[in-house]
């Protein structure tokens, strides 16, 4: 009798897990759309263009997504999220995934029922001040007035990183990231903090006079932004991080949004062949449609294309890759083998 309780209970679970995992690519299915979680207005991440439209790294992964899942990169419901309710809106389901420029820590890793998944962007919180304030580093800030947001990790930091070297501040705190902004270039803060990306960001785009400020070359924290899902849902995880493994590979392997096409049907390399679904069946394995990195890659381009039109050297911000660069080039982003 107790074996076949065991045995029971082992097979409602599974069939319990087999739900689960299905959950949410069946739910965009239905919905015919991606619910994508993104920052109010991040420029060079994701904000919205002349047009309304968002542009920026986080919302051509939104769009990545979307053509691998549902056949059509347009097919995205962008959902601004702040910092205080972005992750409540992931576990909700308000959203299918968030990618607001979050960073992933132990702490939201294990305590907010929610999957980090691969980090798509390696940064570290600076700091921007009036050039004429003749502020060289960290420490120049002894007694400073500091903008900062409110349920950011940059709370946290400034905090730690200040008190442990005896640093004094004042820190002003902000709901809302515009409200903060504003403030800093009305002369509220003596500085500002946010990830540097960030901070290059807002000074090329929002500042009224960029030449008077400047981002201090010292960062004081790790800031790995990556994508969040929520727990329980492993297939969608898996959609979600081999998408963008499938980005990064494709830079690797000179697949460009403009050759896709053509190398999928023409180049012989066993790994590309795979990548784009013209040999093995990676798509199956999924739950999609085996053209689906070839559908993403298309789409937005691969990750070095992404980087470089929205905050690298082609982009207002002209950030280095640095970090974000490929392994094979001194840099952090590495795909898993397509194979």
């Amino acid at each position: 009798m107790k074996r076949r309780f065991i045995i029971a209970a082992a097979a409602a679970l599974a069939g319990w897990a087999g739900a689960a995992s299905a959950a949410t690519l069946d739910t965009i299915r239905q919905r015919g759309t991606l619910a994508c979680g993104i920052s109010q207005g991040f420029a060079g991440f994701s904000a919205p263009d002349s047009r309304g439209e968002f542009r920026g790294l986080d919302a051509d992964y939104c769009r990545a997504i979307a053509a691998a899942v549902l056949g059509d990169a347009t097919k995205v419901r962008f959902v601004t999220l702040t910092a205080q309710n972005r992750f409540t809106a992931l576990q909700s389901g308000e959203i299918d995934v968030l990618l607001r420029n979050s960073t992933q820590t132990f702490l939201r890793g294990n305590t907010l029922g929610l999957r980090q998944l691969p980090v798509n962007f390696y940064d570290g919180q600076g700091f921007v001040v009036r050039r004429d304030a003749n502020v060289q580093r960290v420490q120049d800030l002894d007694g400073a007035t500091i903008c900062v947001a409110q349920g950011t990790t940059h709370e946290l930091n400034l905090n730690d990183t200040f008190r442990a070297r005896n640093i004094r501040f004042q820190p002003v705190v902000f709901e809302r990231i515009d409200t903060m902004y504003q403030a800093f270039f009305a002369g509220r803060c003596d500085a500002m903090t946010q990830d540097a990306s960030a901070l290059a960001g807002v000074i090329g785009t929002v500042a009224p006079d960029p030449a008077q400020f400047v981002v201090l070359a010292e960062t004081i924290s790790k800031e790995p932004l990556g994508p969040f899902v929520r727990n329980g849902d492993d297939a969608w995880a898996n959609i979600v991080t081999s998408v963008h493994y499938a980005l990064v590979e494709a830079e690797e392997y000179g697949v460009t949004q403009g050759n896709a096409e053509r190398m999928a049907a023409e180049s012989t390399d066993a790994t590309v062949q795979r990548l784009l679904g013209r040999s093995g069946e990676f798509g199956s394995r999924l739950g999609l449609d085996n053209g689906w990195a070839l559908a993403a890659i298309r789409s937005v381009g691969n990750y070095g294309e992404i980087f470089e039109r929205n905050v690298g050297q082609a982009s207002p911000l002209k950030l280095q890759r640095g970090l974000n660069g490929l392994w094979t080039s001194g840099g952090l982003m590495y795909a898993i083998p397509f194979r």
